[in-house]
């Protein structure tokens, strides 16, 4: 066979295999690099920070035509929707159940002053989007905050939007009168 050595293996192996060694010793003495003296540097375990929450966290929520952009900041609890109390913006409990929810399934209703501003739609779809408001904000404040938000639903933004009107008819699907004369 051509190029062949008495050892049986070609000349092309046998580069190949000197190159290997060449890697070898560079790597040794890469090793021997981080030694320093007998003792072998190695780095020390990384502790973590503890977590420091920022001054101010913005968070929006969007349901039907309304958007809610939110602050939150800590404090004693006070839910403030365009300058106003929210009991009083929102003077139906269930309401008032939907935007404490995210709080609630956090545990930090005394912990967090709340101030909106909703703008568009009606209360059904400000209150919506107060609570995913609150909950995106709550989630960037605290990571561990996210598991008990998405087991309750409430990082998942409603997506149903009024269906729109098609020409011919009188709404969405109501269709005209029925003539028989």
């Amino acid at each position: 066979m051509i190029g062949e050595t008495e050892a049986g293996s070609t000349m092309d192996e046998q580069n190949v295999d000197d190159q290997n060694v060449e890697d070898q010793n560079v790597v040794e003495q890469s090793v021997d690099d981080q030694n320093i003296g007998d003792a072998v540097v190695s780095e020390a375990p990384v502790e973590e920070a503890p977590a420091v929450i920022p001054d101010i966290v913005w968070g929006t929520g969007r349901r039907k035509s309304s958007v809610a952009r939110v602050r939150i900041k800590l404090g004693t609890g006070r839910i403030l929707v365009n300058g106003r109390e929210f009991k009083e913006y929102f003077p139906i409990v269930g309401y008032q159940t939907q935007v404490m929810a995210p709080l609630k399934a956090t545990g930090s209703e005394k912990r967090f002053d709340v101030i909106s501003t909703i703008k568009g739609g009606g209360l059904t779809g400000q209150a919506g989007a107060l609570s995913l408001g609150i909950a995106r904000a709550l989630k960037i404040i605290d990571q561990s905050l996210e598991e008990p938000l998405r087991e309750k639903s409430l990082l998942t933004r409603d997506a149903r939007m009024k269906e729109r009107k098609k020409y011919g008819l009188h709404g969405a699907r109501r269709g005209v009168q029925f003539s028989k004369r």
